[in-house]
């Protein structure tokens, strides 16, 4: 009978092993917004597509308002920048809704397009942002991989949105017009290469301040399909 009972104990021992061992590897497999581009992402609910793009786009504005800080700590005091600071974006040519009510008013597929638009916009001036700052000595190691980290996340959320296009398309929600593009490079006006006679500190302003329309603008289109969660 003894040997029956700890048969028993063994047995139950592995299964809460066994559980225990296939919950943590759930929680590491949702560290990222689709883990190495995995077909099971699709399978999601929408909802929490919606919520895992958006905390990935509240972390990339927190790490440019971050860098934004830092660059007007160390240089635009010894420079005398302030005033000489240039608010042309080189996205400026890709049309915006200002404010919540227009931003609720225009198409669902015309404010996922626009996302994306930004996203790919923001793919090569970022990397050169990381290069230019791996150059100034007056910034730590610290800062110059939070540059690479915000450039990487750029590809990364973007991945994440075009699973949220593709969740949505395949349940009828939008149309498959919006992401069907051959090339990143399809979403891009012709002057978009305005970028590359940006100075630095108006490369990270103009970034900061689109990473923030990005936010907001994943937030609207998530309450306007899915509103019975956390809207």
């Amino acid at each position: 009978l003894k040997r029956e009972i700890k048969k028993i104990i063994s047995a139950v021992w592995v299964g809460i092993i066994c559980l225990v061992f296939s919950s943590r590897l759930s929680t590491m497999k949702a560290a990222s917004i689709c883990p190495n581009d995995q077909t099971g992402c699709h399978l999601l609910p929408l909802a929490n597509l919606f919520d895992r793009v958006i905390q990935h786009s509240a972390r990339m504005h927190g790490i440019s308002d971050d860098l934004h800080s830092e660059f007007e700590l160390y240089f635009l005091p010894s420079k005398n920048q302030i005033g000489r600071v240039s608010r042309n974006c080189h996205t400026s040519t890709i049309l915006t809704p200002n404010g919540k009510e227009n931003a609720q008013r225009i198409a669902r597929e015309e404010l996922a397009e626009i996302i994306l638009k930004l996203l790919v916009a923001w793919r090569d001036p970022l990397w050169h942002f990381h290069q230019s700052m791996s150059q100034h000595d007056e910034f730590t190691n610290f800062s110059s991989n939070k540059s690479l980290e915000m450039s990487d996340m750029v590809h990364e959320l973007r991945k994440g949105v075009l699973k949220v296009v593709e969740k949505m398309q395949m349940l009828g929600i939008i149309s498959n017009s919006v992401g069907d593009t051959g090339s990143p490079e399809a979403l891009l006006t012709s002057d978009s290469a305005e970028w590359r006679f940006m100075k630095d500190y108006d490369l990270l302003y103009c970034f900061r301040r689109d990473s923030n329309k990005i936010q907001n603008y994943l937030k609207i289109l998530k309450c306007r399909i899915v509103p019975k969660h956390g809207c």
